[in-house]
């Protein structure tokens, strides 16, 4: 591994975690100098693709994914583990289907209720974007519903 400081090849492992089922967190440190930094190790799965609204097909792009519940998460106080753990629960909603292609719509429903349990201000911000909300009222009624459920 690559230090992303003085790019020297020689590094050590000072800590390892599991943060999901399929993700490995590794504490490293630069034996050249000195300095700690964080890599993510992740399993690789078989494609599966997103059926668009408009039929095109996509591969999955846990990168894309990543990208939108960052957005949605923007001065939120949500560290990068729980985002990672977010990405391994959508990961693993989508390997428990079986399926090799997902409809854009079932993924979005994944990633907001990955949102919704770990941040609700998140949640609506996503859902407004997500479900094309077109005036307050559907904001209000997204809102009662949160506060609705236990």
């Amino acid at each position: 591994m690559q230090c992303p400081y003085c790019t020297n090849q020689n590094t050590k492992v000072t800590d390892s975690r599991d943060t999901g089922i399929y993700s490995i967190r590794r504490r490293r440190e630069c034996l050249e100098c000195n300095r700690r930094f964080t890599t993510y190790e992740h399993v690789e799965l078989s494609p599966v693709y997103i059926i668009k609204k408009d039929g095109k097909r996509e591969q999955f792009d846990k990168e894309k994914i990543k990208k939108g519940i960052i957005k949605a998460l923007e001065k939120r106080p949500v560290s990068n583990e729980q985002i990672e753990n977010m990405l391994d629960n959508i990961q693993e909603h989508i390997k428990k289907s079986g399926k090799e292609e997902i409809p854009s719509k079932e993924l979005g429903e994944y990633v907001m209720n990955e949102l919704k349990k770990t941040d609700q201000v998140a949640y609506i911000r996503f859902a407004s974007v997500y479900r094309s909300f077109a005036d307050i009222t559907l904001f209000e009624k997204e809102v009662k519903k949160l506060v609705k459920e236990p």
